[in-house]
């Protein structure tokens, strides 16, 4: 339930306080005007909803690439253990320097946000170990583990960029502002549109449309915020992170 409640925050708190705010005044004031509420729209949840496909986009592309990235290295590991010229012991360094790049790039992703220069120093550690076994290593089979490489390199790249860069900034800000002032723009409209329908009865009525409304938005804005970073294990429909991990018990 606690992960489920994190969409509220502060901000969940501040707009529904403005929120109230309003619609008391409204009330208290008899105030009211005729407003077009498909402006709204316009000015909301067209950049949210923007916003927020552009986060599950970028969350799908993400899991694409960690897939990637695990079989990069299942593979990579499968052609050192199948090279018969190999020992146990170099099969089992090798395994290890896979597993630390596994390891440390998926915590480079996560939480503890390690530097990504640890994953790339045991990359850096596999090239050398095949440069310093040319011997043991046919053309073929040297180009396979490159090419292994490579789609380890790009898949790393790739998340990497996603966990630094987000959706674009400035529409976020721009409709977070837009939230703030929207109650003060669809109070009194829908104050004024109950009245010419002869709705109104209930005082009761403007808070609790105003009040859903308001709340709609700023969780939205909040779901699009969490799945900014789907790494952070923070929000529901962040990337679990543990199922791409490497169990030295299968591989």
């Amino acid at each position: 339930m606690k992960k489920y409640l994190s969409i509220i925050d502060k901000r969940t708190y501040l707009v529904m306080g403005i929120t109230l705010l309003v619609s008391f005044v409204t009330l208290k004031y008899n105030f009211s005007y005729n407003f077009d509420l498909t402006v709204i729209s316009i000015a909301i949840v067209f950049p949210l909803v923007f916003t927020i496909r552009g986060a599950f986009r970028r969350r799908e592309k993400a899991l694409e690439y960690l897939a990637k990235f695990k079989a990069g290295l299942i593979s990579l590991n499968s052609s050192f253990y199948e090279n018969g010229k190999l020992d146990i012991s170099e099969k089992g360094e090798i395994f290890e320097i896979i597993h630390n790049i596994n390891t440390n790039f998926l915590d480079y992703l996560g939480p503890k946000s390690l530097h990504l220069d640890k994953t790339k120093e045991e990359i850096v550690k596999i090239f050398r170990f095949i440069e310093s076994k040319t011997d043991k290593f046919s053309y073929s089979s040297a180009m396979r583990c490159h090419g292994y490489l490579n789609d380890i390199h790009q898949s790393i790249e790739f998340l990497a960029a996603v966990k630094l860069h987000g959706t674009p900034m400035i529409i976020r800000a721009y409709t977070l502002v837009f939230i703030f002032i929207f109650p003060f723009i669809y109070t009194p409209a829908i104050y004024y549109n109950l009245i010419q329908s002869n709705d109104f009865h209930e005082a009761s009525l403007v808070y609790g449309l105003a009040f859903l409304t308001s709340f709609i938005l700023i969780s939205l804005f909040n779901i699009q915020e969490h799945l900014e970073n789907p790494f952070d294990q923070i929000g529901v429909d962040d990337i679990q992170l543990d199922g791409f991990r490497l169990d030295k018990n299968h591989m």
